[in-house]
C-alpha cells in the first residue's frame, strides 16, 4: 500500500457533472488496483470545508467544465497547499477560456480557424455583427466543455438560434468559421504526444451524445494521414499545449483539411477518463494502460509535492515520500 492518500476529485457543480462522476469511479479504480490508498471526494459548493476536514496528500483531479476545469479548484488546493494533477491555476484558466487560448494560439503562430466574440447583451446587433462573417459557422460558449450549447449554423436563423443556446452556458460566445475536415485529436502528456486519433462521429459533428455514448462515432488510431503530415499534427498540438503553459496529460483537438492546413480548436487540460474518453483510448494506442496513465498523470503531481513551489503547486508541509512503482 502506497503511504501517502490520494483524493480524487470528482462530481463538481458544472453541466459535466455526470461525466466527471463517471471519470472519477474510473481512476479510482485505477489507483485501488496500484496500491494507493485512494478515496474520492465529491466537489459541490462546501468544497474548502470537505477539503480541509479530509486528510488527503494530493488531489487527483477528475472534474470537468466550470469550476473544475478553469483554474478555480486550483486555486483552492493552491491555498490549502494541496498538490494536485493537472495544469496550474494560469493555464487552466486560459486554456478553458476558448477567446483567451485563442488570442495566444494567434499570438503564437498556431494555426487556429477564424473568430469573433459576441456577449449576450450584443445579441440584438447579430446580424450588423457578424457581417460578412459568412456560412456555415460554429457558435460555443466561450466557457464550458463537452460541446456542451455548441452547434453549427447554417444561416442567419440558426446562427440567432444557436446564439441563444450558447447563452444559457455563458454570456460571451464565440462564433468561428466552420471549418471543413477531419475531426483530429492528440493527447499530450508532460509535453509529449502520445499520438493522433481521429474520430468520425455519426451525427453533424462530434457533440455531447458523440462523445459519451457508445456506437454514436467511429475511431480511428493511428489517424489516417501520411506520415509526414501525422508527425506535423503531433507538432502542432504540442506547441498548443506550451504556448497555454499546459502540465499533466491534456488533449489538443484539430481540424485537419484535405488541402495542407491544419487547425487548432482548443485545448482540453482535464480530459475525460471514462470507458469513451479518447485521451485513454489513444494511451491504449500507443501501448499504455489505462491505469499505467493514471499512474503517470499522478507521478508528476506526486514529484512536484516534494519540490515546493514547482510549475504553480504548492506542497503541503513535509516533503512527500514516494513510494512509487514500476507501472505495470
Amino acid at each position: 500500500m502506497k503511504t501517502k492518500r490520494i483524493g480524487v476529485l470528482l462530481g463538481g457543480l458544472g453541466p459535466e457533472r455526470e461525466v466527471s462522476l463517471r471519470s472519477g469511479e474510473a481512476i479510482l479504480g485505477a489507483l485501488t488496483r496500484l496500491g494507493y490508498d485512494a478515496v474520492p471526494v465529491y466537489v459541490d459548493r462546501d468544497i474548502d470545508r470537505v477539503l480541509r476536514q479530509s486528510p488527503i496528500d494530493v488531489a487527483f483531479l477528475a472534474l470537468h467544465g466550470p469550476y473544475g476545469e478553469d483554474g478555480c479548484i486550483q486555486g483552492l488546493l493552491e491555498l490549502l497547499g494541496i498538490p494536485y494533477t493537472g495544469s496550474g491555476v494560469l493555464a487552466s484558466a486560459l486554456a478553458f477560456d476558448k477567446l483567451k487560448s485563442k488570442e495566444l494560439f494567434r499570438l503564437h503562430n498556431v494555426p487556429t480557424p477564424p473568430y469573433y466574440r459576441l456577449d449576450v447583451e450584443e445579441l440584438a446587433r447579430l446580424e450588423e455583427i457578424h457581417g460578412s462573417f459568412g456560412f456555415p459557422a460554429f457558435v460555443k460558449p466561450r466557457r464550458a466543455g463537452s460541446s456542451v450549447g455548441s452547434g453549427r449554423a447554417n444561416d442567419a436563423a440558426e446562427l440567432r438560434a444557436r446564439c441563444e443556446a450558447a447563452s444559457a452556458y455563458d454570456r460571451s460566445i464565440l462564433v468561428e468559421r466552420f471549418v471543413p475536415g477531419r475531426e483530429i485529436t492528440v493527447a499530450v502528456l508532460d509535453g509529449r504526444a502520445l499520438g493522433a486519433l481521429e474520430i468520425v462521429p455519426k451525427g453533424r459533428f462530434y457533440d455531447y451524445e458523440s462523445k459519451y455514448q457508445r456506437g454514436q462515432s467511429d475511431y480511428h488510431f493511428p489517424a489516417r494521414l501520411p506520415p509526414t503530415r501525422y508527425r506535423g499534427v503531433l507538432t502542432i498540438a504540442e506547441r498548443a499545449a506550451r504556448c497555454l503553459d499546459t502540465s499533466g496529460a491534456v488533449r489538443v483537438d484539430l481540424l485537419v483539411t484535405e488541402g495542407e492546413n491544419e487547425y487548432v480548436l482548443e485545448v482540453n487540460t482535464l480530459p475525460g477518463m471514462t470507458e469513451t474518453s479518447l485521451l485513454p483510448m489513444i494511451a491504449r494506442g500507443a501501448g499504455m494502460g489505462f491505469d499505467e496513465l493514471c499512474e503517470a498523470i499522478l507521478q508528476r503531481a506526486l514529484l512536484e509535492g516534494t519540490a515546493g513551489v514547482s510549475a504553480g503547486h504548492v506542497a503541503a508541509g513535509a516533503p512527500l515520500e514516494l513510494n512509487l512503482h514500476d507501472a505495470e
